[in-house]
């Protein structure tokens, strides 16, 4: 063990006696532990809210999605949809129309969004263990049928076992007729709910899927679409995109998965990256203690660091005995703190110590997940943290030093 080190643990941890400065370093140890634990488990719980978010919205959007790069809709013409349909990769491509209507049920209304899927979407959809009531179908033989999300189920009392009820669909078809018949400036068309599905609120309390047909007749859209929803192979969502966007050109958005909800994982990162330097300014506060802690100890051993000079140790050495002091503490609760944090994860992963108390919440705990890059930052935060408060007292312990050591010359 070199000569620094050796001194800085005596320092440090000391059998014989224990002071006011000892202490004061185990505070700040103990100080360092825990602000990098509740920074891992908090950077954690927001790398498993993002996972949640992808997770929930992977069951409703498709892996990859095509839309107009102006307007809201474009026509769908065969030679579009082969130019798609020939990627490698590709497993299968659904249709959809997509608008904002009037719901109208027994005597409740709302305004939702009609979502119509052509049939093909029944092979490839993520729905299948999101229904909590009826089933998962668009036809009931040649009768269409609409599944509808939980919170508009709530808006109208919607009750997919009853065969007596019907959900009316109304579309504006003709905004400048000042007819007093609501009948010549509205579409209406009625089709029963066959389930219901439960996601997230942002699909659950304003979607319903209806079949492709029955929204194009509706919302009068002829041979225009409004997507493409498209399947590919686990693993080949990126080379898709890259030759879809070749294929297409510059008048369709090819958008990933995440691309098509950028702005809710951009406000996650943004809040963890907030979070990690709050965190990284508590851990700043707290090497404050480091700081006074090695100035005191610089003071206490003047004689100590004079004998050191005479005894042939250099202004390095004598700097890097208290750059090691103040390695020791920060990195001693640095350790500490990154355990507790791991264990404190992995039992949330695994028997769940925080609910998230809400009934109605689509998970019971709160998520985990555990990222070694968090760990990094963590640690290079703490070790760029020390130096700068070491730094100071390390060369006032050599000014305190030479002094000394020409009077005991």
């Amino acid at each position: 063990m070199n000569f620094p080190l050796l001194i800085a643990r005596k320092y440090f941890w000391s059998k014989e006696k224990k002071n006011f400065i000892n202490i004061i370093s185990i505070i700040s140890m103990l100080v360092v532990g825990m602000a990098t634990m509740a920074l891992v488990v908090i950077l954690s719980v927001f790398n498993g809210l993002e996972g949640l978010l992808r997770d929930l919205y992977g069951s409703f959007d498709p892996d990859i999605k095509i839309v107009a790069a102006n307007g809201k809709s474009f026509a769908l013409t065969d030679s579009l949809l082969a130019r798609v349909e020939k990627q490698n990769g590709v497993v299968a491509v659904v249709q959809v129309i997509e608008d904002n209507a009037y719901l109208k049920y027994d005597n409740a209304e709302m305004v939702g969004v009609i979502k119509g899927v052509s049939d093909n979407y029944l092979q490839v959809n993520k729905l299948t263990n999101k229904i909590t009531e009826g089933e998962l179908k668009l036809w009931n033989g040649s009768i269409p049928m609409a599944v509808v999300g939980q919170g508009v189920q709530y808006s109208l009392a919607i009750s997919a076992a009853s065969d007596f009820l019907t959900l009316q669909v109304y579309y504006p078809k003709n905004l400048r007729s000042r007819s007093l018949n609501p009948n010549s400036a509205l579409t209406r068309k009625g089709l029963q709910v066959a389930g219901v599905f439960a996601i997230e609120r942002n699909f659950d309390e304003k979607y319903i899927l209806v079949p492709i047909e029955f929204a194009r007749e509706l919302l009068n859209y002829g041979n225009k679409v409004t997507s493409l929803e498209v399947t590919v192979q686990p693993g080949q969502a990126t080379a898709v995109i890259a030759a879809l966007k070749k294929a297409l050109g510059p008048g369709y958005k090819v958008l990933s998965a995440d691309e098509q909800h950028a702005v809710m994982l951009r406000t996650v990162k943004i809040e963890k990256l907030f979070v990690f330097i709050t965190f990284a300014f508590i851990i700043g506060v707290s090497s404050i203690n480091i700081f006074f802690a090695l100035s005191m100890l610089a003071i206490d051993k003047k004689r100590d660091l004079s004998m050191f000079f005479a005894m042939g140790a250099t202004a390095g050495q004598v700097r890097a005995v208290f750059l090691a002091e103040g390695a020791i503490i920060s990195f001693s609760g640095a350790f500490f703190g990154l355990v507790l944090g791991y264990v404190l994860c992995w039992l949330q992963q695994t028997v769940g110590l925080v609910g998230m108390g809400l009934q109605t919440s689509v998970v019971d705990y709160y998520p985990v997940e555990m990222a070694w890059q968090d760990f990094a930052a963590t640690s290079l935060t703490i070790i760029i943290i020390t130096l700068l408060a070491s730094f100071r007292p390390a060369v006032m312990a050599v000014k305190y030093g030479e002094p000394a050591r020409g009077l005991l010359s």
